[in-house]
């Protein structure tokens, strides 16, 4: 069974940071491409960066320069280090992987609040 979840969530100030992680489980991690969405208050999920299993990067206009995936393929672990952060980036940030199931497989989310 897949699953994944989500940490390092939390409250900090215009400027700060965080480092979210997600720990995949049930998969063979280094062969998929791993995503970290999110969504706040009011709005729909959007796509914040993908890393591939090359490792190759895409990120929103929104984030770039900021936030910075990663992945550790010996801890089955994806990161998300954002700098900067802006009170915009209030969110619940989902990691998801794209199997043969529609949709994919979802953690459970992890808060970040941005706020002074």
């Amino acid at each position: 069974q897949v699953q994944l979840v989500e940490s390092g969530g939390g409250s900090v100030q215009p400027g700060g940071s965080l480092r979210l992680s997600c720990a995949a489980s049930g998969i063979i991690f280094r062969l998929y491409t791993m995503h970290w969405y999110r969504q706040a208050p009011g709005k729909e999920r959007e796509l914040v960066a993908s890393i591939t299993s090359e490792s190759s990067t895409k990120y929103a206009d929104s984030v770039k320069g900021r936030f910075t995936i990663g992945r550790d393929n010996a801890k089955n672990t994806v990161y998300l280090q954002m700098i900067d952060l802006k009170p915009e980036d209030t969110a619940v940030y989902y990691c998801n992987v794209l199997t043969t199931l529609p949709g994919g497989y979802w953690g459970q989310g992890t808060l970040v609040t941005v706020d002074s």
